[in-house]
């Protein structure tokens, strides 16, 4: 023992009388270079910093997670406050940096449509108004062919990037389409039993896309029974299969819905005020109800942490809440720091990150 050491032992000795014998461990270990106390992960909310893209007054927010960067893409009005004149901006956030770089802006949109993005190969597709991919890496845009149809529910199966269902202005459609970017080409899938929708739900089971629709068209009547709710795509055979429906009330005014890994988590609106939680079983083609969601969320988007349900509820408020299967428990998260009108949110694996026209923050959820 060196004679810093010895020193130092001694007055642990006299340490330990006076204040125990864990404060003077304690202190050893950290005089000694011992391993540090892990800390516990910040799981509030942390405001991000501004990005070069001024949020104020940006319309038709959408966002992607690429694996690396959220990519955030929107349109900033025109001098009166319509989409005439309009401009698309565009920016990536590095979460690990925790920094923000400007994007080239989208291509120009002619007038009002409805947009979707998903994260396909690295890169980004735009769908809507004008098909577009972007390069977040070489910061570069590049137009793609037309879609044959328009998109409602877009999934990315590690191969191809589906879209079915939208529509706007009093329509509803029932078709769908497929764009591979390898070859960069597009492709109709075959026509679906579902009845038409704006608003389709469903997810990407790793071998199936699952769609879900309300059944009601745009004016409030329902459709004919002979028309399916729910039904699964196969891209492989290129077929669908017709599948059990919930309640016909159940996910009247729309929803969000995620993949577990098993089940199909569905939370949607019967109503202004009742909302309901649902899952699907493929294995078994049966739907069970679920805890009730929080009163006053209504469903924007949802995710699926691994061991939880997040869902993003969008009102005058903005607000989220997870879901425990097994507890079949909804618990509330702290109140979104920043709040407007127009807002996206991506899950990174890991974080939850909402930005939009009041600028964004990051959660990382404990558990």
């Amino acid at each position: 023992m060196s004679p810093a050491a010895e020193k130092l032992v001694k007055r642990l000795v006299v340490l330990a009388t006076v204040a125990g014998l864990g404060s003077a461990l304690a202190f050893l270990l950290v005089a000694c270079g011992g391993t540090k106390a892990a800390q516990p992960p910040r799981t509030g909310w942390q405001k991000l910093p501004a990005s070069p893209i001024a949020a104020r007054g940006l319309n038709g927010v959408v966002s992607a997670w690429t694996g690396k960067e959220l990519v955030v893409l929107a349109v900033r009005p025109g001098p009166d406050g319509t989409f005439i004149g309009s401009t698309n901006v565009a920016a990536a956030y590095n979460s690990g940096a925790g920094t923000w770089r400007r994007l080239a802006p989208g291509p120009k949109m002619q007038n009002y449509c409805r947009r979707g993005v998903a994260s396909t190969d690295g890169k980004v597709v735009l769908w809507g108004c004008s098909e577009a991919s972007l390069d977040p890496q070489a910061n570069a845009w590049r137009m793609l062919p037309k879609a044959p149809t328009g998109e409602g529910l877009l999934a990315w199966t590690g191969k191809e990037l589906i879209g079915w269902g939208g529509g706007c202005c009093g329509d509803a459609w029932d078709g769908g389409s497929a764009y591979d970017p390898a070859a960069n080409s597009w492709r109709t899938l075959s026509r679906s039993p579902l009845a038409p929708s704006q608003g389709p739900l469903g997810a990407w089971t790793g071998h199936r896309l699952l769609v879900v629709v309300s059944g009601y068209s745009p004016d409030g009547k329902p459709y004919p029974a002979s028309l399916a709710r729910v039904a699964a795509y196969d891209p492989a055979t290129d077929s669908w299969s017709r599948l059990a429906a919930p309640a016909p009330a159940a996910l009247r005014y729309g929803g969000a819905a995620a993949w577990d890994g098993h089940e199909l988590l569905v939370v949607g609106n019967e109503s202004a005020t009742k909302h309901v939680a649902l899952a699907y079983d493929p294995s078994a083609n049966r739907w069970r109800r679920l805890a009730r969601p929080p009163e006053g969320l209504v469903p924007l988007q949802a995710f699926w942490t691994g061991s939880r349900l997040i869902v993003i509820g969008s009102d005058e408020v903005m607000r989220a809440f997870t879901y425990d299967p097994t507890a079949d428990r909804w618990t509330a998260l702290p109140r979104i720091p920043v709040q407007g009108p127009s807002q996206s949110a991506a899950w990174t694996g890991r974080q939850l990150i909402v930005w939009g026209s009041a600028g964004g923050a990051v959660l990382t959820p404990a558990g």
